[in-house]
């Protein structure tokens, strides 16, 4: 069992750059701005091939009692009680704070073993810097600098003594799926009813999320990634270069993900930046699920006239599964579920080439590719060429000759053949080559 490492801190401290520098990504957004990390950002990482977990916590305010900052200290406390290990992170070029005695009061409560990182030392005497942080009564603090790295690899080193770790850290391939969708549509409420708790901060302010949240879980005993992403606006409303991040932070999230979730809010129309995000998923390959939500709050107008949109502004989503829900009364939750597995299951399906190669020859009986002059293209054989999305290579003669509406046609008799439900497919074509082409005196194509 891997364990859980919590990185707990006031705001500005650090705790995002020292999570960047143990999973080695750069998964957690980094600026010189206090508040910027809100839910709890869960990571892997591994240090002499020990693999553990580490949460990133928003900035911990102890003694705040409305608003954002509270339930952001309400997830830094959830995060407390799930770690093994807590890592208390404070400012070397600050120092000692009343704020952080707070905490390490608080943190002295739990159970749980706590190492006191005095970060951001880089060029500064060790000794000296961490002296006042005994105060702390946390243990002895350790020196060092998250953004160079100096001293991270010995202070995780230190925390993961106390473990049995099992190296084995093989995880077998699930669906990695990302809610995705424009502000304040629900998607965290949404994330929450599908986790059975209030795992991300769901608040009724636009932009409440600002960073991509990937979260582990079971499901009837099945195991599945879910992502929790940052509302996108249209590109005239994104102001804030923290939002600009957030933005690029959702479309990694996307391509990241094998289906993407997008959710529709039920009381408003079917914008134009819903059909952009719809078009973006689109362009990667993904799968798709598309959620209406909030559909207990919406009239029977609105309800005929979302439905009306969904059929003349998503058209093209007509592979897509589409479900009608509530997130925050549980409704038709479940039914999702049966629509991610399906939709991930054709984006990573095998199709062996006998049997595309059969389904194309039947696709040419009933409707054979239009003549181009007096040629008609041959199409020879199928095979497949990748996955998420699918994609299927036809092989032949003169196929640049056929049109764009019979690449369409095979792709439906493709989808309709082997019940590609839910994930986009690509058709490509490669030319067989000509062995006589260029030589001298020409020479016919053996028949």
């Amino acid at each position: 069992m891997k364990p859980t490492i919590a990185l707990v801190g006031r705001p500005n401290v650090g705790k995002s750059t020292l999570f960047n520098r143990l999973t080695k990504t750069r998964d957690a957004l980094v600026a010189d701005q206090p508040g910027l990390t809100r839910d709890r950002h869960y990571g892997h990482g591994k240090v002499g091939g020990k693999p553990y977990f580490v949460v990133d916590t928003g900035g911990f305010e102890p003694v705040v009692d409305e608003g954002i900052m509270m339930e952001m200290a309400r997830q830094t406390l959830q995060a407390v009680d799930e770690a093994d290990a807590i890592v208390f992170i404070v400012d070397g070029r600050v120092g000692i704070t009343p704020q952080d005695k707070l905490i390490a009061q608080r943190l002295r409560q739990t159970e749980r073993p706590v190492w006191v990182a005095v970060n951001k030392v880089e060029g500064m005497n060790r000794g000296v810097v961490t002296a006042d942080f005994f105060e702390l009564g946390l243990g002895d603090p350790v020196a060092i600098s998250a953004s160079h790295g100096e001293g991270v690899r010995e202070l995780i080193g230190e925390v993961l003594d106390g473990f049995q770790v099992d190296t084995d850290d093989t995880e077998a391939d699930h669906p990695k799926f990302a809610v995705i969708g424009r502000p304040n549509v629900g998607k965290s409420t949404l994330v929450n009813a599908v986790l059975g708790e209030e795992r991300v901060i769901a608040f009724d302010q636009p932009g409440t999320t600002r960073d991509s949240v990937y979260i582990d879980f079971e499901r009837n005993a099945s195991h599945y990634t879910i992502i929790d992403t940052a509302g996108v606006r249209r590109r005239g409303k994104v102001n804030e270069t923290i939002e600009k991040f957030s933005v690029i932070k959702t479309m990694q999230a996307v391509e990241d993900a094998n289906v993407a979730v997008l959710v529709l809010d039920a009381t408003q129309e079917v914008s134009d930046q819903d059909a952009r995000l719809a078009s973006f998923v689109l362009e990667t390959g993904r799968a798709l699920v598309v959620a209406v939500n909030k559909w207990e709050a919406a009239s029977a107008e609105q309800r005929d006239r979302i439905k009306r949109e969904i059929s003349r502004k998503l058209a093209f989503l007509e592979f897509a599964r589409f479900h009608y829900i509530s997130a925050l009364a549980g409704q038709g939750v479940g039914d999702l579920f049966k629509s991610i597995d399906a939709a991930y299951a054709a984006a990573m399906v095998k199709l062996p080439t006998p049997k595309l190669t059969r389904a194309l020859q039947l696709a040419i009986e009933r409707q054979q590719p239009p003549l181009s002059g007096r040629i008609r293209p041959k199409l020879r054989y199928a095979h497949q060429g990748g996955m998420n999305p699918p994609v299927i290579v036809i092989h032949g003669n003169a196929l640049e000759q056929v049109p764009d509406s019979y690449w369409r046609y095979l792709e439906h008799c493709f989808i309709k053949t082997f019940k590609l439900q839910g994930t986009p497919l690509r058709v490509q074509y490669k030319r067989s080559d000509n062995p006589y082409e260029g030589q001298a005196g020409g020479g016919k194509k053996p028949r």
